[in-house]
């Protein structure tokens, strides 16, 4: 059997295929224009400006360009290079003809990516205005909704849609659900109605409802849209006069078993069906002014570490779908990490630490969501320290060895100010907190122990590892422990994280990548939506689908 090409999430602007940058000062546009012959996956056509994973990686790194690479812009127009069509969704082909699997990753890597413009605009002061010059339904829609802003032409046709329900068995899965109702406060009937109905709003009825925020006639609609997205630029503070950072390619060695980077490397036991994540300190003495960081540009260590960090997770999640436990190693000085740590705190307010600082939370993030189990190891040699720390505690589980025979080889966890809410999960908690439930005794014991080496009876006592077993049991309870977690039932694993991970605060993300995604999953999987006359597989045949009509 032919196995397809493994997905690469590495690209730049001059390999786009369906997405256009221009810059005009404190504004972007993003322009899509999709080339429906440029599926990812053969099989479709990507017609109407709708869109795979191919488009959603592109969207990926050109929010990263912006970002990084241009500084100057404050405010990003989204919108179609398309007359009469800002994007049509996700291609309803694509989802026909895809396994589960892919399904779950598509969805899951465009709601991380939706849910990036949102990081940004709350936390980089990047706002984005969707200017919506045609017809805009499903995904595209859930695009949209990501923006601040969003304006509709008013040219009696062009309306916003959520017609997953009606149209296909399925729900507006990227978001569109959620947003609709916490972000945009639409009133519940009449999101009942809008979900409802294939053909959508358009008009002033779409202000009425709070599904856009302006309409404009199509002699205005520029105007408009330039208007409304400089007003959103001058709420911003990013600097007009700084100087980007390029993002140079990635480098990366890939091997049968596994992925080499110069921070990063990924080892696969595909017996053991596990992969060893192992995530480097930095090499020697490490920039701490604004100018030394802005020097080293994309090779500054906390950037460049974050990067490969990211595109190994992609890589791992969409490519190696039977590897279900991501063991978590660092390696070097913890010293390196810290003092990267402290440069990153000291000038968080400049805007290329600011945006390291998100990117670094970004990633760690993706690892919280990903349906994989994770265990970390605190051996000799690692350096969970600081942002580093931050691994062990994404963990499910952590292992610390004690060696109380050899004190030069103790392994220790340094905790750092970066561990106390700078790089929270998608729920705004920090991991600590989350750990803890917010409870004051336990954080006060840790904020009473931060840039202390602490060994593993210490890391224990704190609550900071999941056990702590000398070198005489190490070995043992490891494989056993790893043994027992390849055994068990993926599906049921995944369910267990997810609700674990997020035990206690929930808000919009949490209620996309959970609840939401949850419900899609087991939609997803249901004869009515992909069995023989499943609304997936007879869209677009002629065939009329055949629901199964018991609720369950």
């Amino acid at each position: 059997m032919t196995h397809p090409a493994p997905v690469d999430y590495r690209t730049e602007p001059g390999r786009y295929r369906h997405l256009k940058l221009s810059y005009d000062g404190a504004v972007a546009t993003l322009a899509i224009e999709i080339d429906e012959d440029a599926g990812i996956r053969p099989g479709y056509k990507l017609k109407l400006n709708s869109y795979d994973l191919g488009v959603d990686i592109e969207l990926h790194d050109a929010l990263q360009r912006i970002r990084f690479e241009h500084p100057e812009v404050r405010s990003v127009i989204v919108t179609s290079a398309r007359d009469r069509v800002f994007c049509s969704g996700a291609n309803i082909f694509m989802l026909g003809v895809s396994s589960h699997g892919w399904k779950v990753n598509f969805c899951k890597f465009t709601n991380e990516t939706r849910n990036g413009i949102e990081d940004s605009s709350r936390h980089s002061g990047l706002k984005f205005v969707a200017a919506l010059n045609g017809a805009c339904a499903g995904g595209g829609y859930e695009l949209a909704l990501a923006c601040d802003d969003i304006v509709l032409v008013d040219d009696r046709s062009s309306s916003v849609s959520l017609p997953e329900v009606p149209l296909l068995g399925v729900l507006p899965g990227t978001g569109g659900l959620t947003r609709v109702t916490d972000k945009r406060h639409v009133r519940h009937d009449l999101a009942d109605i809008f979900c409802t109905t294939a053909e959508g709003v358009r008009g002033q009825k779409a202000v009425d409802w709070r599904l856009v925020d302006a309409v404009a006639k199509p002699q205005q609609f520029a105007a408009v849209v330039r208007e409304r997205a400089e007003k959103l630029a001058a709420t911003s503070d990013r600097p007009a006069d700084a100087k980007g950072v390029a993002l140079t390619p990635l480098s990366r060695t890939d091997s049968a078993n596994g992925l080499a980077y110069t921070h990063v490397a990924v080892v696969i036991d595909r017996a053991r069906r596990n992969a060893t994540f192992i995530v480097k300190a930095p090499d020697g003495a490490q920039p701490a002014d604004v100018a030394a960081i802005e020097a080293a540009g994309a090779a500054w260590w906390p950037l460049q570490m974050a990067r490969e960090l990211d595109d190994a997770i992609l890589h791992m999640r969409t490519n190696e779908l039977d590897i279900g436990t991501w063991i978590l190693k660092t390696e070097g000085d913890a010293a390196a990490v810290l003092a990267c740590d402290a440069a990153l705190l000291a000038n968080q307010s400049h805007w290329f630490v600011r945006e390291t600082i998100g990117m670094l939370r970004r990633t760690l993030a993706r690892l919280d969501v990903s349906s994989r189990s994770l265990f970390s190891l605190i051996e000799p040699g690692s350096c969970f320290a600081g942002t580093l720390a931050e691994l062990a505690f994404c963990a499910d589980r952590a292992y610390m060895l004690v060696l109380p025979d050899e004190p030069e080889r103790q392994p220790v966890l340094t905790l750092g100010e970066m561990n106390l809410g700078l790089l929270p999960m998608v729920n705004d908690q920090s991991r600590l907190a989350r750990r803890f439930y917010e409870e004051s005794g336990p954080m006060d014991a840790v904020r009473g122990a931060l840039g202390q080496p602490l060994d593993g009876d210490a890391a224990l006592t704190l609550g900071l590892v999941t056990a702590a077993p000398d070198d005489i049991d190490w070995e043992d309870e490891i494989r056993i422990a790893l043994e027992e977690r390849a055994a068990m039932s993926p599906d049921a694993l995944t369910g267990l994280e997810a609700n674990l991970r997020f035990a206690q605060k929930e808000n919009m993300a949490t209620r996309i990548f959970g609840r939401l995604t949850a419900w899609q999953n087991w939609i997803f999987q249901r004869p009515n939506a992909v069995g023989e006359k499943g609304a997936l597989k007879v869209y677009g045949t002629g065939e009329k689908t055949a629901f199964d009509m018991n609720r369950v």
